[in-house]
């Protein structure tokens, strides 16, 4: 049976990368051509792209899923360029993953073995959800290993290591106090630096993107400090974000539902925390549901999903802190202070001070009409004398 799928899969793959995408050549050519910008490459990269998916044998894939919603796995799901079938049969070969596998028990074990034992040095390890440590990792076990046993056997042989969701690249969700699980991201299981790929749940473009740069490169794409493609974490969605004029003009919805809300006025004051946020969802958007597919789009603040201590940690209508971006000083203030008033006694030295500039003024005007006087009398005076010695002359 092994056998006879193997050879349906090579007879699969020998047919045009253009059959097997379902797409036509000009299709498959922007297809790469899109890959090749997202990654902020030249467009001379998108030739190398294309060799490398219609040459190369398939990098295989070992999906591990931990302490998460399956939400990765869910928006991984509902790509359509490509679509899953065309991802896991013409770009990669998922030959783990617990939520996509037909076989189960002892049967989908054996298979994760035999793909880590024929691929190895070679295999991209991907990690969804966090890893919980406390007790020797008993919180969650697959196969009767923990997840910390099963991290480490499997990312021992890897050629790369991806953590996909928020959970994976540093605790997310899982990890929020009082965190009874001791819950944490892959990198600090494995004492190394991992490739991140944040968000709850990330937008499954930035995995794919990041995927093929292995396939095409056979390296991984620059990351910033945390592990994260800069292709896709390098820029605050507050740079990029659609409502950003109204935020610089000082145009805020201040309830949901109000008219500013109903106008798209900026969310910030409703708890955005786009101004301390780096993710590109403004730009790729979400879902290929058109054009607005993202939290800020459809109205509700960012929560931060892609930033460890803003996501699951701020609370989610406390003002973010605007990291690097501010409005210019002529418009209004995005903070508005709120005065109290003004006392008797404060009344009144404000009028003692008035008064004493208003004196000031005056003496100034008049030791100033004095000043003119004098120098023009002063003038007057030396014509005179000129006048004279002419008429001596």
């Amino acid at each position: 049976m092994h056998h006879e799928l193997k050879e349906l899969a090579e007879a699969w793959q020998a047919r045009p990368v253009e059959e097997r995408l379902g797409m036509s050549r000009r299709g498959f050519m922007q297809f790469c051509a899109t890959l090749a910008t997202t990654l902020g490459l030249p467009a001379t990269a998108a030739a190398q792209m294309q060799t490398a998916i219609e040459q190369k044998r398939r990098p295989s894939v070992i999906w591990l899923h931990f302490q998460e919603c399956t939400g990765c796995t869910e928006s991984m799901l509902r790509a359509e360029h490509p679509t899953i079938e065309k991802l896991i049969l013409d770009i990669i070969s998922l030959d783990y993953h617990e939520t996509l596998c037909a076989a189960a028990g002892h049967q989908v074990e054996a298979a994760r073995r035999q793909a880590m034992a024929d691929n190895k040095g070679k295999y991209i390890l991907v990690i969804e959800g966090a890893i919980p440590t406390k007790e020797d990792g008993i919180y969650c076990k697959v196969g009767g290993q923990t997840a910390i046993e099963m991290t480490r056997e499997c990312a021992a042989d890897a050629a790369a290591v991806i953590a996909i969701g928020s959970c994976a690249s540093w605790g997310g969700m899982p990890s929020t106090g009082p965190n009874p699980t001791g819950a944490t991201g892959v990198a600090e299981v494995l004492g190394k630096p991992v490739v991140t790929i944040p968000g709850c749940p990330p937008n499954p473009y930035n995995f794919l993107a990041t995927v093929v740069h292995f396939l095409s490169f056979g390296s991984l794409p620059e990351v910033d400090h945390l592990g994260r493609p800069k292709f896709a974490y390098s820029r605050l969605i507050h740079e990029n974000c659609e409502r950003r004029a109204h935020f610089d003009a000082g145009r805020f919805a201040m309830e949901f539902g109000d008219e500013g809300h109903r106008k798209g006025y900026c969310l910030y004051k409703l708890g955005c925390k786009g101004p301390e946020t780096y993710a590109n969802c403004p730009t790729i958007m979400f879902g290929d549901a058109g054009a607005g597919t993202w939290p800020v789009g459809c109205g509700h603040p960012c929560i931060g999903c892609t930033e460890q201590g803003v996501g699951f940690q701020k609370p989610i209508h406390m003002l973010a802190k605007v990291k690097n971006v501010e409005p210019p000083a002529s418009y209004p203030s995005v903070g508005e202070p709120q005065g109290k008033g003004a006392s008797l006694g404060s009344a009144a030295v404000l009028t003692a001070v008035a008064a004493a500039a208003a004196g000031a003024g005056a003496m100034f005007a008049k030791n100033l009409g004095k000043s003119h006087a004098e120098q023009q009398a002063a003038k007057d005076k030396d014509g005179k004398q000129d006048n004279k010695a002419a008429g001596r002359e």
